[in-house]
């Protein structure tokens, strides 16, 4: 939907009608992101909240998604856009390196915002808002990472940061009347207290938490997106490959050879699901996981193997179990010795 642009106040002159100025908030589930949003709404801009799927964004939990509710309680549509392929590539080869895990803060809010720009322009919009907070995060919200995000996402001073905006450089809003400085917050740092308090004034009852939530940044699956990159190889690694990353235990039992191991039904059934250019272990006659072998393992490394997943299966008294290893036709049993709980190679061969 677009605007006429005479009757929009912007760098090219034209009327002050608040009204036909309309801005994209970019949301990340975050407290920050929808803050930001709401104090450009509640200024009488149009607003379209707008959330970049990718493969490491937070999901929806059986309370429904979270981003989708905070937007319905402010007032704000919601556009969702899935970008998952597209955005592999900057995990893959970040510009801007990353940070304590595997995260391309910078390279990431770049690819968001420049996804918002093709919104803006699509909608007619104005510019861009996003809860960036200055000085919050030590990779991605100081100012030359501020700096470099607006520059590099095309946006330049259409990009509005409203928590921030009164210690930064003017933006196209400020400049050009739509926002008054003296109507927004100055907040900086990492506390979360002026959110809170700026949260209730908004009537913002269902806080959400101070980020959207993000696969890269946790230990566990930093430490096997390290691995697969180091054995496998950052282009290799296909996105059926990211997705399993985040399944099961997993153990590189040698630079050839990975074993995933479910933890429980629903990731026995997710393993099941990938069992192509794989080897599936199962037990025979007793409860226990699915895993699936990656990789090229000889005979002995698929035995040892199958003596780790029977570590996890529930045996009683038994000594020995019947692991089904392959699949028909080509499927074998292989009676084994489950490795022993305190076995020291098991935490060796942990991936995270």
């Amino acid at each position: 939907m677009a605007h006429d642009d005479a009757s929009v106040k912007d760098s090219h002159g034209a009327s002050d009608a608040r009204a036909t100025v309309r801005a994209i908030a970019t949301l990340s589930g975050g407290l920050d992101s929808i803050l930001a949003a709401a104090i450009v709404k509640r200024a009488g801009i149009d607003v379209l909240g707008l959330h970049v799927r990718h493969l490491f964004s937070a999901h929806p939990t059986d309370g429904g998604d979270p981003i989708a509710l905070a937007a319905n309680a402010a007032g704000i549509p919601l556009r969702v856009l899935d970008l998952g392929e597209e955005h592999l590539e900057i995990v893959r080869h970040p510009r801007h390196g990353v940070g304590a895990g595997m995260n391309p803060c910078i390279d990431c809010r770049i690819f968001v915002l420049r996804a918002a720009k093709r919104v803006m322009d699509e909608e007619g919009g104005q510019f861009v808002i996003t809860g960036e907070v200055l000085g919050q995060r030590p990779m991605s919200q100081h100012r030359q990472a501020l700096d470099i995000v607006a520059r590099e996402s095309g946006l330049g001073e259409r990009l509005f940061r409203p928590l921030s905006a009164a210690l930064l450089p003017e933006a196209l809003p400020v400049r050009q009347g739509w926002i008054r400085l003296e109507d927004l917050p100055q907040i900086h740092g990492r506390s979360r207290h002026e959110q809170l308090a700026l949260a209730r004034e908004l009537g913002l009852e269902h806080v959400p938490p101070a980020a959207g939530g993000c696969l890269l940044v946790e230990k566990v699956y930093a430490a096997r997106l390290r691995d697969a990159f180091a054995h496998v190889g950052a282009d290799a690694l296909s996105k059926e490959g990211f997705e399993l990353l985040g399944v099961g235990r997993q153990f590189r039992l040698s630079e050839r050879v990975k074993l995933i191991v479910g933890r429980d039904e629903k990731e026995n059934d997710r393993l099941e699901e990938h069992l192509a250019g794989r080897i599936a272990i199962r037990p025979q006659d007793v409860v226990g996981p699915t895993a699936l072998v990656e990789g090229d393992p000889d005979k002995a490394t698929l035995a040892l193997a199958a003596a780790l997943v029977a570590r996890y299966c529930d045996r009683g008294d038994r000594e020995r179990l019947a692991m089904a290893v392959g699949a028909p036709p080509d499927e074998c049993v292989l009676e084994v010795a489950p490795l022993a709980a305190d076995d020291p190679r098991i935490a060796a061969w942990r991936i995270g």
